[in-house]
């Protein structure tokens, strides 16, 4: 098997996702940036990563999204708020219509938490103050954000790729 773990990350925050992938995934398995991923692709499986940006993958990850096609993917991104909130369902969403819309076959998906990006947060309280108020919730949310990902978060996600992986691929005789 040949895979591909491919990432976008403004802070670290989805690489240290990808990093902690790529070891479970079986063969030969790359990881690099959306940015440095190869032109043409000629792997099994892709491992795509993103952060989340009002409500989706980053600019970076979607421009490399648009170029997988008829391909086994699997999913996961970064985002400030709680990774089981209806907003973290619905990025992940987002991404998986964008994948599916090029007839990509999602195996699998994973969100976590994630610290943002200082400059974000200033750019929200300073352009949408009202859409982004500081208020109590939301400054624990983010010093909680501020601790992720984690060890816990990145073995979860290498456990879900491992599981995900290895039981498309056993079942499609390709173990």
């Amino acid at each position: 098997m040949k895979a591909l773990v491919a990432y976008s990350s403004r802070t670290g925050n989805t690489r240290m996702i990808a990093d902690a992938i790529a070891p479970v995934l079986p063969g030969e398995v790359e990881t690099v940036s959306v940015e440095c991923a190869p032109q043409t692709l000629d792997h099994d499986f892709v491992a795509i990563g993103f952060w989340v940006d009002k409500g989706v993958p980053d600019e970076q990850a979607q421009e490399f999204m648009k170029r997988i096609r008829g391909t086994v993917v699997g999913l996961f991104g970064t985002l400030g708020a709680w990774p089981d909130s209806d907003h973290a369902r619905e990025c992940m969403e987002s991404a998986v219509r964008m994948m599916e819309e090029n007839d990509n076959r999602v195996i699998c998906r994973f969100m976590c938490q994630g610290k943002v990006d200082p400059q974000v947060v200033e750019a929200m309280a300073r352009y949408a103050p009202e859409r982004h108020p500081m208020t109590p919730e939301r400054k624990a949310r983010l010093e909680e954000a501020a601790k992720h990902p984690d060890e816990t978060d990145t073995m979860n996600a290498a456990t879900v790729f491992s599981a995900a992986v290895k039981e498309h691929f056993a079942l499609a005789g390709r173990s």
